[in-house]
């Protein structure tokens, strides 16, 4: 299996590059591809910042790459509940994994961020 990177999936998603595009679709669709969390965590927030793609079309877009089994990743459980928080919360993506660490695994999950201990103790 192969790790994908964040410009590749872009590419993917956006289909905004006339080379590029065909190629991240050929890659993705034909080859058994890993998303590394960090690279995942590039996505969302260059479709978020860059792009102004909204939370929920974030999920989407993500989730559906997932669900449809064109990209692997590494916590495919954690992953998913990290994108549904994220689509309907304020906080950043990266705490909305630590959010979902704690939700899935009961991993323990230590932090000064006052937003995200708040929104862990709500479970």
């Amino acid at each position: 299996m192969a790790l994908v990177d964040a410009n590749i999936v872009l590419r993917y998603l956006l289909d905004d590059h006339p080379e590029l595009s065909p190629k991240a679709v050929e890659l993705i669709e034909e080859k058994d591809v890993l998303l590394p969390m960090e690279a995942a965590c590039e996505v969302v927030y260059v479709l978020q910042k860059v792009y102004k793609v909204d939370r929920e079309q974030i999920q989407q877009y993500l989730g559906e790459l997932v669900n449809r089994q064109l990209v692997a990743v590494e916590k495919p459980d954690v992953f998913l509940k990290a994108l549904e928080c994220y689509s309907t919360t304020s906080l950043d993506f990266v705490d909305t994994l630590l959010w979902a660490y704690h939700a899935v695994d009961q991993q323990e999950i230590l932090t000064f961020d006052k937003k995200l201990r708040k929104h862990i103790e709500k479970m």
